[in-house]
């Protein structure tokens, strides 16, 4: 009897005052789910709009230069991947409903195996056919006079440096450390019910 008075201490003296209730992670689970599905339709409200005014543009917009429409395509095309992405990716997360400890852990493991392949291959697809189209749309605004051209492209060429090199990598790091958080806490809870 004296093992099981040792064990019935033991239990009792654990810290669980930094784990979550199975209340609280109920809510960390809804919580992740329906900011992940906001953002994304989010995202693609604002990209089905874009193209919808690029569209629009293209008709009211008599372009004289073929540059201006090859633009135009490739930010069409750019928004076309942007609401593809998030569309399919958006199934993944209006399925998570009900899941065990170890199903969502899987669940974000997953969400950060598809955020790097986001950050590496799609977003550059995405942000490379907008830059591109960005810079072929302005080309024949630009061309008016030599002045024109150099304040357009400066001003376009520093707003494309920014976006790749740091709202970019700030975003992912950003991200990555909001998704590991919740990883490491529910990795902590996980261990702590083995």
């Amino acid at each position: 009897m004296d093992n099981l008075n040792d064990i019935k201490a033991l239990w009792l003296t654990a810290k669980t005052d930094s784990l979550p209730s199975s209340d609280e992670m109920l809510r960390i689970v809804k919580k992740f789910r329906n900011n992940r599905l906001r953002k994304k339709l989010t995202i693609i409200f604002v990209a089905l709009v874009c193209a919808a005014i690029e569209v629009a543009a293209m008709f009211v917009y008599k372009s004289t230069m073929i540059t201006t429409r090859i633009g135009e395509v490739l930010i069409i095309i750019a928004c076309g991947v942007l609401v593809f992405t998030n569309t399919r990716s958006m199934k993944r997360f209006i399925d998570l409903k009900d899941c065990s400890n170890k199903e969502f852990i899987e669940f974000l493991e997953q969400t950060r195996r598809n955020q790097v392949y986001y950050y590496k291959k799609t977003q550059v697809l995405g942000m490379g056919l907008s830059s591109l189209g960005l810079l072929l749309y302005l080309y024949e605004t630009a061309s008016i006079s030599t002045v024109a051209f150099i304040i357009t492209y400066a001003i376009a060429i520093t707003w494309t440096l920014v976006l790749w090199l740091v709202i970019r990598p700030r975003s992912f790091k950003k991200q990555s450390r909001k998704l590991d958080e919740t990883l490491k806490k529910l990795e902590k809870i996980s261990k702590q019910l083995d």
